[in-house]
C-alpha cells in the first residue's frame, strides 16, 4: 500500500480573498493607466491655476515718513516777505508692485515641458493712509492761509518720492523674481520638469 502526501483543500474564504485581491489589483492598474493618459494639462487649465497666484507674487514696501511743506505768495515769481506758510506731516503708507497674472501666457509642449511668458512688473498701488496723518508745526498766516489743496499737493509729491525710492531699492526686480518663483513652484507640483519662463519684450513706441 502506497501512502501519498495529504491533499490540502483550499477553503472558500481563502479563494474569495485571492479573487478579490486579483480584481482590486486589476482595477488599480486600469486606473493608473487612465490617469497616466489624462495627466497632461492644456493652456486654459494651467492658466486657471496661475491666476490664483496673483496675491502671492506681490511685493509690498511699507513707509513711515515726514513731509515738509513751505510756500510763499509770489509777485512776478518773487517770494513776498511775511507770506510764508508751512507745515510738517507724518504719515504711514505702502507701495505694492507685481505682475499682472491675467497677462501671463503658458503653452505646454508636452507632459514635462512648458513655456511661460510673464509681463513686465509694475507699480500697482501707492497709498498714504489718511487716518495715519499727523500735522506738526503748522503756520497760521492770515495773508497766506493753508488750504486743503496744499495738503493734497504735498501728498501727491510724497507719493512720487515713495515710488522713486522703491524703484531704487529694486521693487520691480523683486516682483519679477517672486512671480517666477511662484509660477515655477506651481508648475513643478503639476508635474512639469522643464519650465522655461521669459519676460515679455516691450517694444519702444515711436511718435
Amino acid at each position: 500500500m502506497v501512502v501519498g502526501s495529504p491533499v490540502r483543500k483550499m477553503s472558500v474564504s481563502t479563494l474569495f480573498f485571492l479573487l478579490t485581491t486579483l480584481i482590486l489589483s486589476f482595477l488599480l492598474w486600469m486606473n493608473n493607466v487612465k490617469r497616466e493618459g489624462e495627466r497632461g494639462y492644456d493652456s486654459s487649465s494651467v492658466m486657471s491655476r496661475i491666476t490664483y497666484l496673483q496675491e502671492l507674487a506681490l511685493v509690498k514696501h511699507n513707509y513711515t515718513g515726514v513731509i515738509s511743506y513751505k510756500d510763499y505768495k509770489k509777485i512776478l515769481n518773487v517770494n513776498v516777505p511775511l507770506t510764508d506758510k508751512y507745515f510738517l506731516l507724518k504719515y504711514h503708507g505702502y507701495i505694492k508692485a507685481g505682475v499682472d497674472f491675467e497677462q501671463v501666457t503658458a503653452v505646454p509642449q508636452n507632459d514635462t515641458t512648458i513655456l511661460v511668458t510673464i509681463p513686465k512688473p509694475r507699480i500697482l498701488e501707492t497709498v498714504i493712509d489718511e487716518n495715519s496723518i499727523e500735522v506738526y508745526n503748522e503756520s497760521d498766516n492770515a495773508f497766506n492761509p493753508i488750504r486743503i489743496a496744499d495738503y493734497n499737493e504735498a501728498l501727491i509729491r510724497e507719493k512720487q518720492v515713495m515710488v522713486d525710492d522703491a524703484l531704487k531699492q529694486g521693487i520691480l526686480e523683486e516682483s519679477a523674481r517672486q512671480a517666477r518663483i511662484a509660477i515655477h513652484s506651481l508648475l513643478r507640483e503639476m508635474g512639469y520638469r522643464d519650465i522655461r519662463i521669459t519676460e515679455q519684450l516691450v517694444l519702444p513706441q515711436f511718435r
